[in-house]
């Protein structure tokens, strides 16, 4: 369709949204908390009405699909409904009211669809938060939530963002991936996860790093999927993601402040508290500030097993980020002493990588030593070859004694 013939039809859908608003606002009772086939014979009806006082040529295919679109923007989510409602959809990202963006299988593609304009956009995003007492306008332009079913919402609107709303929705998978699945993609192979199993299994301190949407939270899933139903778990989150298959979760959650800047509840204060709960393991839904303390002082001091994420390109970047968190804390920590605590308490590190092919994999598998002459000893056990698309082994001489066990241990478990 031209642009010109959208901007009719947006402008029709405006005005057809407002008129239907006026109708409603006539009825004596609230048809948009009633039952949806009700609404939608109201919207039909009136729909009908006001083609014919304005005397536009409209099929009756049109009329349905007006329809729908009008019952959609009336109780749902507007355009977003049916990516919502499609399970293929694993993102939508609005770039203000005439860019939709989706991701399918890893892969970014405009969709068609389309906001009627920046105001409708905005009460969407209103309608979208509203349940979850959170607040956003100029004095707070910024939003990140959970929806109900756990997906996760982040919001910008102007004056923060110049060129109208943004939304980014990350889609909740009510079906967690399984280890079959992911060596049935390509994302890791058989080797890497049977030394995955054994590694969980042995407690050893795993950082899960990479870069935004390689499938992070989905590993750390799949790690605290192998861990044994006696342990105790206890989780922490800026937004809960984690979909733990395990009997025994402590879920916890960070609280932004309220509008007077109070109540706030950060990362550290809730790993704190979470070493007074008695937890087996702790599992950190990701590094991202001064909690990088507390949770490197968990794993050297008993909770042995614990799991977290951070952002990094490489394997190796991830202990200077970490390094890099500790700096930003403000707690002065000699660097030699901040380094040894980071070796004594990390053990692997796996590194993931979404390709341009859009497939999210473990690039590579990192042992973590003792300290050697002030500096890290690492070995990559596990790599990824993009030129041959393989995984490849390279476990040269693994110094990490009880990775040694472990890694002894997974090869016994392929035989």
């Amino acid at each position: 369709m031209e642009r010109g013939g959208l901007i009719q039809l947006s402008h029709l859908k405006e005005r057809l949204h407002r008129y239907l608003i006026d109708q409603l606002g006539d009825e004596t009772t609230n048809l948009i908390e009633g039952s949806r086939p009700e609404l939608k014979r109201f919207v039909a009806s009136h729909i009908q009405t006001f083609t014919r006082q304005q005397q536009l040529a409209i099929s009756g295919y049109e009329i349905d699909r007006l329809t729908e679109e009008m019952l959609d923007e009336l109780t749902g989510f507007g355009p977003l409904e049916v990516l919502l409602n499609d399970p293929s959809v694993t993102e939508i990202l609005v770039n203000g009211s005439d860019h939709i963006f989706i991701e399918r299988r890893g892969v970014l593609s405009v969709s068609d669809l389309h906001f009627v304009n920046d105001q409708h956009l905005q009460r969407v995003i209103q309608r979208i938060i509203a349940p979850l007492g959170r607040r956003l306008d100029e004095s707070s332009p910024m939003v990140d939530a959970r929806l109900p079913d756990g997906s996760r919402v982040n919001a910008v609107i102007p004056p923060i963002a110049l060129d109208g709303a943004c939304l980014s929705v990350r889609k909740f998978r009510k079906d967690m991936l399984q280890s079959h699945d992911l060596v049935a993609s390509g994302a890791l192979s058989e080797a890497m996860l049977a030394f995955l199993e054994y590694a969980v299994k042995h407690r050893c301190n795993i950082v899960i790093s990479g870069g935004t949407g390689t499938g992070k939270t989905t590993m750390l899933n799949l790690l605290s999927s192998m861990i044994d139903h006696r342990e105790r778990l206890v989780t922490i989150e800026d937004t809960a993601e984690l979909q733990l298959k395990h009997g025994h979760v402590v879920r916890l959650e960070t609280r932004p402040p309220n509008a007077d800047g109070h109540g706030e509840v950060t990362a550290r204060s809730l790993v704190r508290n979470a070493l007074r709960m008695r937890p087996d393991r702790i599992i950190l839904g990701e590094t991202r500030g001064v909690e990088v303390l507390d949770v490197l002082s968990a794993m050297n001091t008993g909770h042995e097993g614990s799991m977290t994420s951070i952002h990094a390109n490489s394997a190796a970047d991830s202990l200077l980020r970490m390094e890099t968190l500790v700096g930003l804390s403000g707690v002065p920590v000699p660097e030699k002493t901040m380094r040894q605590s980071i070796s004594s308490a990390l053990e692997v590190i796996v590194q993931l990588v979404r390709l341009p092919s859009g497939l999210r994999c473990i690039s590579e598998i990192l042992e973590i030593g003792e300290m050697r002459q002030g500096e890290y000893l690492t070995n990559v056990l596990f790599r990824h070859d993009r030129l041959r698309n393989t995984f490849i082994q390279q476990n040269h001489q693994v110094f990490n004694e009880k990775l040694a066990g472990v890694f002894e241990a997974s090869q016994e478990g392929l035989g």
